[in-house]
């Protein structure tokens, strides 16, 4: 994939940012057709033939879970869009398995959602969140989107530490006052050739760090739906249409 793209942050939930950024990035509803009863039949192409690309954690948080997972779904299935696997949808997957996972950070919304699906429509969602890969190399090699991030060595590598630095970034094991993960800033040290495209970590504004850049904006909390159009570089960003969330810390700024 060469692009151009347009790359959009992280989702939670927040499906009707998603349609209305679409549109503001010139996506065009397709007419409806026979849709999958657990799909549906919503989907966006660009008549310029840009393909998006998401960078993860499509659920959780917000207000419309299978909604936000059925454009992202229909999109990939129309050969129009790719998405990288965010921690959120990995935790997802293990509940729709019927795992035990702790119901928390968000994934209870989901779950309230969810949970009147029967058996084989929760292992329908669980392969497609399964079948997301853990990061993409895009316009040869110039382009890098992982959800948290990917370091300079470990870009076309595939191993547990590749899987964890995509779906939490720089671990470094230790907690802040609020009991939540510290992050290495690796961002701050990187020197690769390859732009880096991420989330994860919510951001008051889009934010660039040597050759990388933050595009979670913090939709389910107040904030902004935002994508980054390659290779332009160009941000483009619509508010959030209400607070579904509280951050458990304030956004980076």
């Amino acid at each position: 994939m060469t692009g151009p793209f347009d790359i959009i942050g992280d989702i939670h939930g927040c499906a009707n940012e998603l349609r209305t950024l679409l549109a503001q990035l010139g996506w065009q509803s397709q007419p409806p057709a026979i849709g999958d009863p657990l799909w549906g039949n919503e989907t966006w192409r660009h008549p310029e033939g840009r393909q998006a690309i998401f960078v993860g954690d499509i659920v959780d948080r917000g207000p419309r879970i299978l909604a936000s997972l059925g454009i992202v779904r229909n999109m990939i299935a129309s050969g129009v869009a790719a998405c990288v696997l965010g921690n959120h949808d990995e935790k997802l997957a293990r509940w729709l398995r019927g795992r035990k996972v702790q119901v928390n950070h968000g994934l209870d919304r989901s779950a309230a959602e969810l949970t009147r699906l029967n058996h084989k429509d929760r292992a329908l969602l669980a392969d497609f969140i399964e079948s997301l890969p853990l990061y993409l190399t895009l316009d040869g090699g110039a382009l890098v989107v992982a959800h948290a991030g990917l370091s300079e060595e470990l870009q076309g590598r595939n191993s547990p530490a590749v899987r964890t630095f995509c779906l939490y970034g720089q671990t470094t094991g230790k907690t802040d006052k609020l009991g939540l993960p510290i992050r290495g800033d690796w961002a701050a040290k990187y020197g690769g050739k390859a732009l880096v495209v991420f989330g994860h970590t919510p951001v008051a504004e889009a934010m660039e760090k040597n050759n990388t850049i933050n595009i979670d904006t913090g939709a389910v909390f107040g904030g902004k739906l935002t994508a980054y159009r390659y290779p332009e570089r160009e941000l483009v960003s619509v508010p959030a249409r209400e607070r579904y969330a509280v951050p458990a810390r304030p956004l980076a700024v």
